[in-house]
């Protein structure tokens, strides 16, 4: 019985450790990702809305219409959500590691602790951006509420959980090589464009409509306009791909990370 009181006493304090770690460094994030102060902070959130609002600005400018639907500004911002959970989530982790890799001269600092308050603060950071576009879409007459809510909710689920298993393969990866933070940059541009962010996947023709059918952010994005759309995704959706694709990364990544982390800490 001591024995086991003794165990779960120094499991409690490990996980006291890790939180006060994870508040330290959630603190840190805030006050240092723009400009030195944490109202710098405010852009952070600004940023992912002015992305959105600049395609729905370009799609009306130029006369064009949804591929699905009456409002530009629901298809666009249903591709917009998915798409900008898993980047951000991804983006962030993989920066936050880089940019506090000082820290882990510290004993009481691991990756693992800088990751995971990267994944706090993206994941309460995206459900702000979400509402406040919902507050927007709602002052402008738009009816932003899904047709199934439930599925709406698992497809923002699964669009954090795939930026997860991607963040912890770019934070580990950019470790090592820090260069990979610039490459993965502009290979989100790239994404943004080419993973049906302002067109439908399905729509595209053959071969073209099979590549992205592997594609596990068009996806997710499919699965968020499945929710709001009735028809859309039918043939080309494919839900548990999008899952055990985000699952084996976060798997395989800190595998990678466990095996290694010697090596990259050495590296710092």
């Amino acid at each position: 019985m001591y024995a086991t009181q003794s165990a779960t006493s120094e499991l409690m304090d490990a996980f006291e450790r890790q939180r006060r770690v994870m508040f330290a460094v959630i603190l840190r994030n805030i006050r240092t990702r723009f400009f030195g102060h944490g109202l710098g902070y405010l852009i952070a959130l600004a940023w992912p809305l002015a992305h959105t609002l600049m395609i729905i600005t370009l799609f009306v400018f130029n006369s064009r219409m949804a591929p699905v639907g009456e409002s530009t500004l629901l298809f666009i911002a249903t591709g917009a959500v998915p798409f900008q959970a898993q980047a951000y989530l991804s983006t962030f982790m993989m920066t936050s590691v880089l940019q506090n890799r000082t820290l882990f001269s510290l004993p009481e600092v691991k990756v693992m602790d800088v990751m995971l308050a990267s994944i706090v603060l993206e994941v309460l950071s995206s459900c702000v951006v979400v509402l406040i576009l919902l507050i927007i879409g709602w002052s402008l007459g738009e009816n932003l509420t899904p047709r199934d809510i439930e599925q709406a909710a698992y497809a923002y689920a699964a669009a954090i959980l795939l930026g997860i298993g991607v963040g912890f393969f770019n934070g580990t990866l950019a470790l090592a090589v820090p260069m990979w933070s610039l490459v993965y940059a502009l290979l989100r541009i790239l994404l943004w464009f080419a993973s049906g962010t302002i067109f439908l996947p399905d729509n595209l023709p053959e071969p073209y409509r099979t590549m992205q059918s592997y594609n596990p952010i068009a996806q997710s994005i499919e699965w968020m306009r499945f929710a709001y759309y009735d028809g859309v995704g039918v043939g080309f959706l494919d839900r548990a791909y999008v899952m055990e694709f985000a699952i084996g990364a976060i798997f395989m990544s800190l595998l990678v990370e466990r095996m290694t982390r010697g090596h990259l800490l050495a590296l710092r």
